[in-house]
């Protein structure tokens, strides 16, 4: 394998310093646009898509303190006093409100609404009740309240979405308001292709995108629907034209329709990865997709370069700065070996362990029980989101965002999209500080 080195640092271009991002989840993404709108130039080094694509479409800010939260912006500093080792306590409610609005900005409100002062209530694939912050416009009229009277709609092809089960579980629910739904269930039959007798959401949404095949459908489901219902559907409704299928679809049934996230790869997080991603591309980031981080080079306490495994060669990046947005265990960036050590397999930075636990402790048999510490490993950072060890900087140009940071168990107090807007701004807004940035305008012309 060969080595192809690209001399990009500031020393080379003068007042356009050359940051690498690692990573295309939502912190990756959001700290390169956040980059490349400042002036800089950003290369955005990815393995896989990122992890939006699998969640809900939706933004977690925070849920549960365990308590069930309303306010999520506003609950976050209390949070963090009470929780010093989660990474709110370093990012701070302001950053993650920056990173929300930004968000917001970016991606349109075709995409997300709310502004994460308040939470709503959605109805999971299982019938449970979760708060979140922001939502996809298609699932609106899902918001859980009083009184409100829904059909789920299932559809006998979909193996992975059970209406009856959402149904009776959302019945039986009482509110965090105290109050009550009204819901039934109903099955129907839908083939996206023909004789396709087990589809993916992803088929049934670009089957839905075609306008012909979304009217039948529309008309097959009409006389299931009672007055005053509103329809939950599984999360399929349209790919590339779902605004027009929403509305055309409940047009025809005439009732509010809504969306349900089932299983991932999830249909609305589809859409906002692509959506993210093509704004990426759009705005001169580098997108280097399906390369892995092998290697980097060190000197006078910096990274210098990165090296990519690409195409039957290596490719050697020089930069002036690195946002390590990887992600977690789930993504590979961090691995538990067999002597129960764990490794960041990016760049090789030191991993910080829970207080008071170490190796043998790092798991326990409690399994329903308190969440495992291993949840909480990740690498540590000041409130730059730069990269330590024992408080000192590990290199002075390293930054982390995202699912990579220690401390936090997100999916159960449901801070994951909080936690990587959050860091991701004061991660990119750090790296633009130290390096000198041209204004904007003066980078569209520039071949990024």
């Amino acid at each position: 394998m060969t080595t192809t080195a690209v001399s990009t640092t500031a020393a080379r271009i003068g007042a356009q310093p050359h940051v690498v991002v690692i990573g295309a989840g939502i912190a990756g993404l959001t700290a390169a646009l956040r980059l490349r709108r400042a002036g800089a130039r950003v290369t955005q080094v990815t393995k896989g898509l990122g992890g939006i694509q699998l969640s809900q479409g939706t933004i977690d800010i925070l849920g549960y303190t365990p308590d069930r939260v309303s306010r999520p912006l506003d609950a976050i500093d209390d949070y963090a006093a009470a929780h010093p080792a989660h990474p709110y306590a370093k990012i701070g409610s302001d950053a993650v409100r920056q990173g929300v609005a930004f968000l917001r900005d970016v991606a349109g409100e075709e995409f997300l609404v709310g502004d994460g002062d308040e939470n709503v209530n959605l109805p999971t694939a299982v019938g449970a009740v979760r708060p979140t912050a922001l939502i996809p416009p298609s699932m609106t009229a899902g918001v859980l309240h009083d009184g409100l009277k829904v059909v789920i709609i299932g559809i006998a092809q979909l193996k992975d979405f059970h209406p009856m089960l959402v149904a009776q579980n959302l019945e039986r629910t009482v509110l965090p308001d105290g109050g009550r739904v009204q819901a039934r269930a109903v099955m129907t039959d839908f083939e996206p292709r023909p004789n396709e007798f087990d589809a993916s959401g992803l088929t049934f949404a670009r089957a839905l995108d075609d306008p012909k095949t979304r009217r039948t459908f529309a008309e097959g489901l009409k006389g299931f629907v009672n007055e005053g219902e509103a329809v939950g559907l599984p999360a399929v409704l349209g790919l590339d034209d779902h605004q027009a299928a929403i509305a055309e679809i409940s047009s025809i049934i005439g009732a509010p329709v809504f969306e349900i996230s089932s299983l991932p790869p999830c249909v609305p997080g589809m859409r906002l990865n692509e959506k993210l991603v093509t704004t990426v591309k759009t705005e001169r980031v580098e997108f280097i997709l399906g390369s892995k981080v092998i290697g980097r080079t060190a000197a006078d306490g910096k990274i210098t370069s990165v090296t990519v495994g690409v195409a039957g060669h290596k490719r050697e990046i020089a930069c002036d700065a690195v946002i390590l947005a990887a992600g977690g265990f789930e993504s590979g960036a961090l691995r538990l070996d067999s002597h129960g050590t764990v490794h960041d397999t990016v760049l090789d930075l030191p991993v910080k362990l829970p207080e008071g636990i170490d190796a043998d402790t790092l798991t326990h048999e409690d399994y329903w029980g308190k969440p495992q510490p291993l949840f909480e490993v990740g690498v540590d950072v000041d409130s730059s989101m730069k990269v330590i060890k024992d408080g000192v900087p590990v290199f002075d140009n390293v930054y982390a965002a995202g699912g990579v940071l220690a401390g936090a168990t997100r999916w159960q107090d449901k801070t994951g999209e909080g936690i990587a807007l959050g860091s991701a701004v004061k991660a990119a807004d750090a790296v633009l500080a130290g390096l000198p940035v041209a204004a904007p305008a003066a980078q569209t012309a520039e071949r990024n």
